[in-house]
């Protein structure tokens, strides 16, 4: 995962390397902007406090990503996370399904509901609501990748019959949650995600992916686990629990200095 920002490595030059080192996805997060006034506390800072100024300077994610795809033939691109809500969800389903018509099917979604809500109020998204914004837009964009005729009806969207293409090279765009483990959460991906994203606050992630397999619907669910320091043993643990993917964050420096960090990550869990 880099935390894009308009210094050190390009996502172009980050997913490459990535990719030549061995590892499966490339994942880049998302905010439109930073009030600087603000009731929302940062969940890692508990206040209005940011701990790294990327945050202001987080480049858009899907325009990074699709820089990514132009130089990448096998890794998957992700988001971790995008913030749906602060889109119109019918341009955002085309942009998505553009990035997956012309990278061979690579996108994965993970959405968050964001925990910045004054950044979601200048969007127009009541701070109270924006999961059921979230759900109706991720049900929006559904019906347009995936109906010949897409309509929806809800509170936020309204869609009249439509036609929408490209639609994605995958059956279905994968959406994981990013969001912290806790039961209400599991509940919500249950009814509307794929999987989930955990967040640098949530511990015990073998707890809470047993708790969220008790949850699940049928089958196994996608679990993404934020990783720190690469260990051979936790990720054993963590893929015995049923983690499905392991993310590891990378500096923004120079494409010279991540390559040396993505090689030495391998070295440790390859």
């Amino acid at each position: 995962m880099l935390f894009t920002s308009d210094r050190g490595i390009t996502p172009a030059d980050a997913a490459r390397a990535a990719e030549d080192a061995g590892f499966d996805s490339f994942f880049v997060p998302e905010h439109t902007h930073i009030p600087v006034r603000r009731e929302a506390a940062h969940p890692g800072t508990g206040d209005a406090t940011l701990p790294d100024d990327r945050y202001l300077r987080t480049l858009d994610p899907w325009v990074a990503l699709a820089m990514a795809a132009a130089v990448t033939r096998r890794i998957r691109l992700c988001t971790a996370v995008a913030l749906p809500a602060e889109h119109d969800p019918i341009a955002l389903a085309k942009t998505i399904a553009s990035l997956d018509h012309l990278s061979g099917g690579r996108v994965t979604l993970g959405a968050g509901f964001g925990w910045n809500t004054d950044e979601l109020a200048d969007h127009g998204v009541p701070a109270r609501r924006r999961r059921t914004v979230l759900r109706e837009y991720l049900e929006a964009m559904r019906a347009l990748w995936t109906e010949e005729e897409a309509r929806y009806e809800g509170e936020f969207v309204k869609l009249e019959a439509s036609w929408a293409w490209p639609k994605p090279v995958q059956p279905a765009i994968g959406v994981l949650i990013g969001a912290g483990g806790t039961e209400e959460t599991f509940r919500w991906i249950a009814r509307s995600a794929d999987g989930w994203i955990s967040t640098p606050q949530d511990t015990d992630i073998e707890q809470k992916v047993l708790l969220f397999n008790k949850i699940w619907r049928e089958g196994t669910p996608e679990v993404v686990a934020l990783a720190g320091r690469p260990d051979r043993e936790v990720l054993a643990r963590w893929a015995d629990a049923g983690v499905t993917e392991a993310v590891f964050g990378l500096p923004d420096r120079s494409a010279e200095d991540v390559r040396a960090y993505l090689a030495r990550i391998a070295d440790l869990i390859f």
